[in-house]
């Protein structure tokens, strides 16, 4: 079928809107009409050929929109289902099949490789072969993928808003609930203030911590932060965080820490914010992370979250005003992806979502 999508064509070339053909849905999989797509980092850093995702590619990975048509096989949607989407998994793997999907064996294959699971390519250009990306491709109108990477959304929420629980938000929001789990009245400082690290420290005001720190080098980040739940802001642009971290908890420093920069070179310092009995989560590369004294160090992938479990669970929080990532979000046509894309990059927009008319 003729749709409309955003392709890169090479490495830091802008995305360019056009029709495209995407074949239909195979055995287990969804069309999904796309109502709405968030921008994450994954999907910058693509556009600028890291990762080896082959160009040109469709990108966009936390799309929401309506079940349009479903393949072979699929019993959990039908046409005219809410969904958002996730990340792709096999299935098969020790990983999956011990309840683990965000660490599948063939989660780098399936998810920035390129191809479809079954090794071929949806999507087309007058015959060029476009890659897909996390297997879903939604920065388009139109996207197939697997039914294990859907969730569905209930009515009582705004469908544009459910794409960026599938990835950013729920990988913040993981790392907090699923992974460090703070006891109420405990101390977290979080590092990195995007999309990932705002759903982080929202997860910690939800789930009870007394003393909430948060570091980033601009100024509106760190206001909205103080709206959002963070008990104190560190600019870290002009402050040694370690140092202030030290005197904002009397000298002890924080139990929790979670640096969601994906930048290895602030790990040591985000380490240093914990006490010797702190536990630190991360994303990205460790960086020359030492296990010294018995803090416990771990890193993250997707929050260690699975989809259909957790991402309702982020949906009650929200409904229940516990977890307003709402504010996170600035809506742009789908026509101005290339602006939404400069505007996350120089973090001018912690969350942007492409919202597709018609």
């Amino acid at each position: 079928m003729r749709i409309k999508a955003a392709v890169i064509y090479k490495p830091y070339a802008p995305y360019v809107i056009g029709d495209v053909e995407l074949d239909g849905p195979k055995a287990g999989e969804v069309l999904v009409k796309v109502v709405a797509c968030g921008y994450c980092h994954s999907d910058h850093y693509v556009s600028v050929g890291k990762f080896n995702t082959p160009h040109p590619v469709v990108l966009g990975h936390e799309g929401s929109g309506i079940v349009a048509k479903v393949g072979e096989g699929v019993k959990s949607f039908k046409p005219g289902d809410r969904v958002c989407m996730s990340y792709s998994y096999c299935g098969e793997c020790f990983a999956c099949l011990t309840g683990r999907p965000y660490q599948c064996e063939s989660s780098w294959r399936l998810n920035f490789g390129g191809r479809a699971p079954d090794g071929t390519t949806r999507l087309t250009k007058e015959g060029l072969e476009l890659s897909t990306f996390f297997n879903q491709s939604s920065f388009a109108t139109y996207s197939v993928t697997h039914q294990n990477s859907l969730v569905h959304v209930p009515d009582d929420i705004d469908l544009r808003l459910a794409g960026p629980l599938g990835c950013g938000v729920q990988t913040g929001a993981g790392a907090i609930l699923n992974v460090l789990k703070p006891e109420a009245g405990s101390s977290i400082v979080v590092v990195g203030l995007g999309g990932v690290g705002m759903s982080g420290l929202m997860a910690a005001k939800a789930c009870g911590c007394a003393t909430i720190i948060g570091v980033d080098m601009i100024d509106s980040r760190l206001e909205l932060a103080t709206e959002l739940g963070a008990t104190h802001v560190i600019n870290a642009r002009n402050t040694d965080v370690p140092d202030a971290v030290k005197k904002i908890t009397n000298g002890v420093y924080a139990d929790y820490g979670f640096d969601a920069t994906g930048i290895a070179e602030t790990k040591p310092a985000t380490q240093r914010c914990t006490h010797a009995f702190g536990s630190l989560a991360f994303i990205g590369p460790a960086g020359p992370l030492g296990l010294i004294e018995a803090r416990n160090i771990t890193g993250i992938t997707q929050g260690r979250s699975i989809p259909a479990i957790f991402i309702p669970k982020l949906i009650e929080l929200y409904l229940q005003g516990l977890f307003p990532f709402d504010k996170l979000i600035r809506f742009y046509d789908f026509e101005n992806i290339n602006e939404a894309a400069a505007d996350s990059a120089a973090g001018k927009t912690i969350k942007p979502v492409l919202v597709m008319r018609g």
